[in-house]
């Protein structure tokens, strides 16, 4: 019987991506910062693990294979629009490479996305079950009413509201405001409604520094744990439907339409078309 010597070759590992790869990949995600930029990541590890599972590189990547990653995505049952979402990102992730002259041309530049439903399916709420879920709010600890009075009082998004410091919270003109980063990085000083500061006097107690929602070990509060917040106060409020902190964002964002509002906000109606003079 013949033994078997085990080899001592090395095995040659090609790496995932190449130089010029990796530099677009860094360079596209690094002009964008936050949520956006962890969605972008997500997006783009996806389809470079769809690639790699195929032994496609990076800008070996032909339109025909964009569109055949979409079509297994809708075959697996993913949203329109989290498809759209997902060729858009990739579409500029390519764009970047051809400006930066990485790539001769985009592989994405005409792949076909998805038709949207662009009629809004987010879950409403009427008034009357908003003033139930401030009311079950104001029952229970001081975080979770702080929270849900930025969140449908003052139409906060759940990344600004989370986001804020105590020691942004100011007076201006004997009103009571808050500095907050807005998405895309833009700050702004936003008047807070009475019952939201009263709220949030409570909540941060005898602290003077740190952020504004803190989990119980003194962390800050990520959009994970407010969306937990969020579904607790709903079922105190004996609420059936699914809400989320969107959900009261967009509840604020309805109200204040309804009364007239047209703030950037609120997304601003189109302007009247004026036909010029012949």
């Amino acid at each position: 019987m013949t033994a078997t010597t085990p080899s001592t070759a090395l095995v040659t590992v090609q790496p995932a991506f190449t130089d010029s790869e990796r530099l677009a990949l860094a360079g596209f995600l690094a002009g964008y910062r936050g949520l956006t930029r962890e969605a972008y990541t997500l997006d783009l590890r996806q389809f470079t693990a769809w690639c790699r599972l195929r032994s496609l590189s990076l800008f070996s990547v032909r339109r025909a294979d964009i569109e055949t990653f979409a079509r297994e995505l809708e075959a697996r049952g993913r949203a329109r629009a989290t498809v759209t979402r997902r060729l858009c990102t990739i579409a500029g992730f390519y764009k970047y490479a051809a400006e930066e002259e990485l790539l001769d041309h985009s592989p994405a530049a005409h792949v076909r996305r998805p038709r949207l439903d662009y009629e809004s399916h987010a879950t409403a709420l009427d008034r009357n079950e908003l003033g139930a879920l401030l009311v079950a709010a104001g029952l229970g600890p001081p975080g979770e009413h702080a929270l849900i009075s930025l969140l449908a009082l003052n139409g906060l998004r759940v990344s600004e509201a989370t986001g804020a410091d105590i020691e942004h919270l100011g007076l201006e003109r004997g009103h009571r405001t808050l500095v907050i980063t807005r998405k895309g990085g833009k700050v702004v000083t936003i008047p807070l409604a009475p019952r939201t500061a009263r709220a949030i006097d409570l909540a941060v107690g005898e602290r003077a520094e740190g952020p504004l929602f803190a989990t119980a070990d003194g962390r800050r509060l990520d959009r994970h744990g407010a969306a937990r917040m969020v579904r607790r106060v709903t079922r105190r409020a004996q609420i059936t439907k699914d809400v989320s902190p969107h959900t009261l964002r967009h509840a604020f964002i309805t109200a204040a339409l309804d009364a007239g509002c047209h703030c950037g906000t609120c997304k601003k109606p189109p302007p009247t078309l004026i036909r010029a003079p012949r």
